[in-house]
């Protein structure tokens, strides 16, 4: 008999000005301070003052912590919660991409259930209670919106995951105006990393289930469809809506059919060279979908149609993703980010301790296949 546990967000709201709800939606909750947690370039961008000003306006207080940095740093994350401790913020809005969201998480648990960030690396570990959270996500990549997962980078330059149901917020605002005229890059490499989410879920050694598998495959359906259109014309209010619904329908598919050798071969790049996480993912996706062929032949021939695949083969699937990634407007090579070759063992060493990630994946990973795949995208 199918056995499966299920959770996600409990509230979505997917609309044209979705962030006109901010101010009521932390009103229900009893919320008078708001700790807005974001990252410099979107305040540069004027994203921030528009929404900080609506929530002052409604009569909240709102303290902004605009730190934020990519692969955030432990060390953010613990400044962000001194910061806002002080500040007496008893809500959370988190308002960026995959980082800026991981951060809010953290903040909104830490706030409310202080504990050092190393009791809590790894699955089920954080279980206190949390303050009330809202996360808007300007990108349309990381689904964090409705997972309950947030990555951070130690002192020694290691991503570590914290899952806990407790990380997922009470609403995830997906308003396309935020993505509105993103540049390409910004586009191209979180819509590939949303499409990894996706594919890794429906074919995840672990957890895979008759939910995630429905929402993987609309999902890829949404992101194959419309990523093309926005990197032509990136003010196409419409395909940035369905970017967004993608991405949210194929985090929730990995937030419960959890991810694999991809992101952990995707890790030690942004660990140790600072590359963006949806680029690293886009980066190793073809590699490793080819060494797990063997396995997954056959999930991959069920998601071709799903990804404009002209024939529903493997095959089919493989040139479709193919076409898909030649397509964006980002850089296709580890040497292009300055990664030597000469890391690239230091890579795979440190893509092993992922060992959360690659127990999912559908077909074993040693060290040297490791190096093989780096290899093969650098």
């Amino acid at each position: 008999m199918l056995a499966l546990s299920f959770a996600t967000t409990p509230q979505i709201v997917l609309r044209d000005g979705a962030l006109d709800d901010l101010p009521a939606l932390f009103g229900e909750r009893g919320v008078k301070h708001v700790a807005l947690v974001t990252d410099p370039g979107l305040v540069k961008a004027g994203l921030v003052q528009p929404v900080r000003a609506s929530l002052e306006a409604a009569g909240l207080a709102v303290t902004l912590y605009d730190g934020v940095q990519p692969d955030p740093p432990t060390r953010i994350v613990l400044a962000a919660v001194e910061m806002l401790r002080e500040a007496g913020a008893d809500g959370v809005l988190g308002l960026g991409g995959g980082s800026a969201m991981d951060v809010a998480k953290l903040v909104a648990y830490l706030l409310r259930s202080p504990q050092p960030l190393e009791e809590i690396y790894g699955v089920g570990l954080a279980k206190g209670q949390r303050l009330p959270l809202i996360l808007a996500p300007t990108t349309a990549g990381t689904g964090s919106e409705v997972t309950p997962i947030s990555i951070v980078t130690t002192e020694s330059d290691e991503k570590k995951g914290i899952v806990s149901p407790r990380l997922l917020p009470d609403v995830a605002l997906l308003d396309p105006n935020l993505t509105l005229g993103l540049p390409p890059i910004v586009t191209a490499a979180p819509g590939v990393d949303a499409m990894v989410h996706a594919i890794e879920a429906y074919t995840s050694k672990r957890l895979k289930n008759p939910l995630s598998d429905v929402l993987a495959r609309q999902a890829l359906e949404l992101l194959s469809a419309n990523l093309p259109k926005v990197m032509k014309d990136g003010q196409d209010k419409e395909a940035r809506g369905a970017m967004l619904l993608g991405s949210c329908l194929a985090g929730m598919a990995f937030a419960n059919a959890p991810v694999a050798a991809v992101h952990a071969l995707a890790y030690p790049l942004g660990g140790h060279y600072h590359v963006p996480h949806g680029l690293s993912n886009a980066l190793m996706l073809l590699p490793v979908l080819r060494f797990n062929l063997k396995a997954a032949a056959p999930l991959y021939a069920e998601l071709s149609p799903h990804v404009g695949g002209t024939e529903p083969t493997a095959e089919g699937f493989l040139a479709a993703i193919e076409r898909i990634v030649a397509a964006c407007d980002m850089p296709k090579a580890l040497h292009e980010l300055q990664v030597t070759r000469e890391s690239l063992p230091t890579l795979a060493a440190d893509a092993m301790k992922q060992t959360r990630l690659l127990i999912n994946n559908p077909v074993e990973l040693t060290e040297a296949d490791a190096l093989r795949l780096y290899e093969e995208a650098f």
